[in-house]
């Protein structure tokens, strides 16, 4: 309970009372302190009047007094500063480094917010504080999904710009591997990243202008030219035939696992096979893409420079040797969409970070901002409990606000958290 106990200190929430320390000195909090992460006291420069003198110092909440001594602050240098010891129990009178008492108050958790929190951490719906949310304000639903769109877009830029360190600071090639993990639309993204990492992008610069080459090196970095194929046809033949002359012309890397593909539950659109195949293309025709999609004015911009589709081959097959209805397999809108959300929007943030640009910065929100809302189960969910999706910048936030708080029960960072803590609204079954 030391964590709602910071929570409650922190937002006042606590009975509206006087307070008093153990010793029956009267405390009157002016300003409960700044929240610290780091090592040291729990909240720094806080105000308060003890017994009508003015002190600013800081703040140390325990559940039990003793903590204090478990904790070993009674030696700690970083605490001599503590004016206030904010406990539920105060099973010990508590001493800074030079022996002098720190004042200690009592802190009771009101019931009502008790309860809240305890179902907030064990309801098993989703989300388990939906009830309030109609209730809110524009201004509060507006301010926390604007919140947590930037913290989503900072997340996936460091993710980026940790991608970049292992591409040794090429763009191009970074923006190559984070497209090729989106192609794996979830399910083969990790496969995907790692097929990416064994590509030789100097080689394979030299074969651009071919496409068969860049296939060769595609799929057979891939794996999938070590299948066994009871009667292989000529295609694939002849991709085995040069890939093997490219791997030893360039001393390429093993190719990945071809176990690590996954074809179970994927419609055959979305086979590793055609989607290795659509990228080959775009790469074959598609060079400086990186500078051309930085460049990209609107977000049509950029969706033009993403158009793929499947040739020669691959317009009649999903798979090697098994024939289909001839088809261009073009990616279709939405999954374009999903490709310029997870992929260009956050590398142009990425950038617009890297180069401290706030102009790439707020294009790539204006991006998210003028495309629709992705529809997953995510998103129908949040709609559910009353929430309007209007755009992608939306979505994006409640994506962000499913993983970080409401997977990991961490209610008390956010904001409908704290407003169902001290509402009057309890969880139960939704509405279907």
């Amino acid at each position: 309970m030391e964590q709602l106990l910071h929570y409650i200190w922190r937002h006042r929430l606590y009975a509206q009372v006087p307070l008093f320390t153990t010793n029956n000195q009267l405390v009157e909090v002016i300003d409960p302190g700044l929240p610290n992460r780091n090592a040291g006291p729990d909240f720094f420069n806080a105000k308060l009047k003890i017994d009508g003198v003015l002190w600013v110092g800081n703040v140390e909440i325990h559940t039990h007094a003793s903590d204090w001594y478990l904790h070993g602050h009674q030696t700690n240098p970083l605490y001599r500063n503590v004016i206030l010891h904010v406990v539920e129990e105060a099973d010990a009178e508590v001493r800074r480094a030079d022996g002098e008492p720190v004042p200690q108050l009592v802190l009771r958790c009101p019931e009502a917010i008790a309860q809240r929190y305890e179902a907030l951490r064990t309801i098993d719906n989703y989300p388990p504080c939906y009830e309030v949310i109609p209730t809110l304000s524009k201004l509060t639903v507006h301010s926390w999904l604007s919140a947590l769109q930037v913290e989503r877009f900072q997340q996936r830029a460091e993710l980026i710009l940790a991608r970049l360190q292992r591409c040794e600071g090429d763009w191009e090639t970074c923006l190559f591997t984070t497209l090729a993990r989106n192609y794996g639309f979830g399910l083969n993204g990790d496969a995907f990243e790692l097929w990416a990492g064994r590509l030789d992008f100097r080689a394979m610069a030299k074969h651009r202008n071919d496409l068969f080459q860049i296939e060769a090196f595609f799929f057979g970095q891939a794996g999938l030219l070590e299948e066994p194929l009871a009667e292989a046809d000529d295609y694939y033949l002849k991709l085995q035939q040069e890939y093997r002359y490219l791997r030893h012309k360039f001393g390429l890397a093993a190719p990945i696992d071809p176990s690590a593909w996954r074809l179970l539950r994927l419609r055959p659109v979305n086979f590793p096979h055609v989607c290795i195949a659509q990228l080959a293309y775009l790469y074959h025709h598609s060079d400086a893409l990186f500078s051309r999609l930085m460049e990209a004015e609107t977000e049509v911009d950029a969706l033009s420079l993403l158009q793929t589709k499947a040739e020669g081959y691959w317009r009649t097959h999903y798979l090697f040797n098994t024939a289909s209805i001839p088809s261009d397999k073009r990616m279709g809108p939405n999954s374009l969409n999903l490709i310029l959300i997870n992929t260009v929007i956050p590398m142009l943030y990425a950038y617009g970070m890297h180069r401290g640009s706030e102009a790439l910065c707020q294009r790539a929100t204006t991006f998210l901002e003028h495309l629709k809302a992705e529809q997953n189960h995510i998103i129908r969910m949040w709609q559910q409990c009353g929430l309007t999706v209007e755009c992608a910048a939306d979505s994006q936030a409640l994506i962000q606000l499913k993983k970080q708080y409401c997977d990991r029960h961490d209610c008390l960072r956010c904001r409908f958290g704290y407003e169902y803590l001290k509402g009057r609204a309890h969880p139960s079954r939704p509405k279907d």
